[in-house]
């Protein structure tokens, strides 16, 4: 049930979207790159830390009512999501369990106010589905470590203040690291040119003899896959949400479109076959939204330590498949607009292309659908195989 309270900060995220990303979205894919200022505006709003705790300067949402805010603002624009997403998902994620006193009251409050954004670099040329396969090492020193390596597909790569840095500690072992992009030695490579989110910052980052002090470390040396791979947890439930808002927004377009266009003397409303589409465009949306909110839920019982993260009914399971459903829902949902623009959908003076080109994107990053489909598996045949 959601509560008058999130009501009415969704509605503001909803009116921010509409007013401040929406009616740029088109200029931003079509630049491939977004004005700095609304990263300011969503700061304002507290919409940077909205899983900081009040301590830090953070808002303290709750998860279920920061997925209502990311669903909104990809309903405006999925780029800028996904820049919102990593940086209040993951990256605050692992600060918040893992992190230092200090490296939370350092790092939390600058995330917060939006003075930094964060990255999250996990990914490697050969290590994408398989982040225990990176090869990018910190060699242990007197005084700190020195990181060398790639990394591929960081988004907020070129803006960030902080990034979270995974590197092999040992033959065994991986370690997480908080890197400031103006440290000598770490170079920005080049720019992702992407099929969809065109206005995302992804980048390529080089490790060249990047020295950090002892205070860089997250947590253990040795636990940074661990902690990953729990911050992705945070991570697939706000791609979730962001890919309802992406379907969303291509199901309100076609059902606009379809009210206004007229073929054979009648609306498009008004033939079976476009019910028949936007009655089955409605039907995945909400179903991927009941489960988005679901693992959300769990997720933040998580947090309180009322629910384990494994088995079919953790929160590993509920936000593998909520990415997985709302990801395919959002892709099925933008072709079937774009089936009811006809030809104008394929035009890129109408917003479904885009759509489903941003769409597409929810199905591959923060791991791929194949791979939520491995991890649903896995929790499912643990909890047979141990019952």
């Amino acid at each position: 049930m959601v509560t008058a309270e999130q009501l009415e900060i969704r509605d503001l995220a909803r009116s921010f979207a509409e007013g401040e990303m929406r009616p740029h979205a088109e200029a931003w894919d079509a630049a491939r790159a977004i004005d700095d200022g609304v990263f300011a505006k969503l700061a304002e709003l507290g919409f940077l830390g909205m899983l900081v705790p009040e301590a830090y300067g953070g808002l303290d949402f709750d998860v279920v009512t920061y997925l209502l805010v990311l669903e909104e603002l990809a309903w405006g624009d999925a780029a800028v999501t996904l820049a919102v997403a990593i940086h209040n998902g993951p990256v605050v994620d692992v600060l918040l369990n893992h992190g230092s006193e200090a490296q939370k009251s350092l790092w939390l409050p600058r995330l917060a106010s939006g003075e930094d954004l964060g990255a999250f670099a996990l990914s490697e040329p050969e290590a994408g589905s398989d982040p225990a396969g990176m090869v990018t090492a910190a060699e242990r020193r007197a005084d700190g470590w020195v990181l060398r390596g790639t990394k591929r597909w960081v988004t907020n790569g070129a803006r960030a203040g902080v990034v979270v840095v995974f590197a092999r500690t040992g033959p065994d072992a991986i370690g997480a690291f908080l890197v400031e992009p103006g440290t000598p030695g770490y170079r920005e490579g080049r720019r992702e040119r992407t099929l969809g989110l065109r206005a995302s910052e992804t980048v390529s980052v080089e490790l060249d003899d990047v020295a950090v002090g002892d205070e860089a470390l997250l947590g253990e040396p040795g636990e940074g896959l661990h902690y990953a791979l729990q911050a992705l947890d945070t991570g697939r439930a706000g791609i979730a949400a962001q890919a309802v808002g992406i379907a969303r927004s291509a199901f309100e377009h076609a059902t606009a479109y379809a009210l206004e266009r007229r073929q054979f003397g009648r609306a498009l409303a008004d033939f079976g076959a476009t019910q028949m589409k936007l009655a089955e465009m409605h039907r995945r949306i909400a179903g991927a939204r009941s489960l988005t909110h679901e693992a959300g839920t769990v997720l933040q019982e998580t947090r309180t330590g009322a629910r384990p993260r494994t088995g079919p009914e953790g929160v590993t399971a509920l936000a593998a498949g909520a990415k997985l459903a709302a990801s395919e829902a959002a892709t099925w949902v933008a072709d079937e607009a774009i089936q009811i623009f006809g030809g104008y959908g394929y035009m890129r003076d109408y917003p479904v292309e885009r759509l489903l080109r941003d769409a597409k994107g929810t199905e591959i990053y923060e791991g791929t659908n194949e791979m939520m489909r491995h991890v649903i598996a896995r929790e499912v045949l643990r909890a047979a195989r141990s019952g």
